[in-house]
């Protein structure tokens, strides 16, 4: 049975980190040893998933602490989208100029089918077969108009932008 203390340390590591941690790396952060944070993992692990609360530890790909699923639309009202960068510039070339074929999108941005299965999966953007079939477009949804506070629809927002970036030029 592992040290409660480190059982603790072990899910305070969890609870403040937004990815997910491998055992050496916590190890690491906690100064001990690998197979002690292991037993503490599997310990914290029962410990989650024998009660009925709202938390998990998914151990996939590594250990992290997350809201169970059937709880993700209480989080979705309550907390903001957080989006990486590189992610937002992606989204940013969705919404300037939308509809966009995934194709352009992906010679514009090298990373974009990874940052679009991530905008999906948020909600952000939505996409629909093209004609030929061969591709998608692209297109923002309410809920990115809603998330970045936007009133109006996104082309006037477009159209604004370029025409600041033209008297900037002039």
């Amino acid at each position: 049975m592992p040290d409660e203390n480190l059982k603790s340390k072990v899910e305070a590591v969890l609870f403040v980190t937004a990815k997910a941690m491998q055992p050496a790396e916590i190890a690491d952060i906690l100064k001990t040893g690998v197979d002690e944070v292991e037993n503490a993992l599997l310990d914290l692990v029962f410990d989650y998933s024998s009660r009925e609360g709202a938390l998990e530890i998914d151990d996939e790909d590594g250990y992290i602490i997350q809201v169970k699923a059937q709880h993700l639309d209480i989080v979705e009202k309550l907390c903001p989208v957080e989006l990486k960068p590189a992610v937002v510039k992606t989204l940013t070339v969705i919404a300037l100029k939308e509809p966009i074929r995934q194709s352009e999108l992906k010679e514009l941005r090298s990373n974009a089918y990874e940052h679009v299965q991530e905008l999906l999966e948020k909600g952000l953007i939505s996409r629909t077969k093209d004609k030929n079939g061969r591709s998608y477009n692209l297109k923002t949804t309410q809920k990115f108009a809603e998330y970045f506070k936007l009133k109006g629809d996104v082309k006037t927002l477009s159209k604004l932008l370029e025409r600041t970036k033209e008297l900037k030029d002039a």
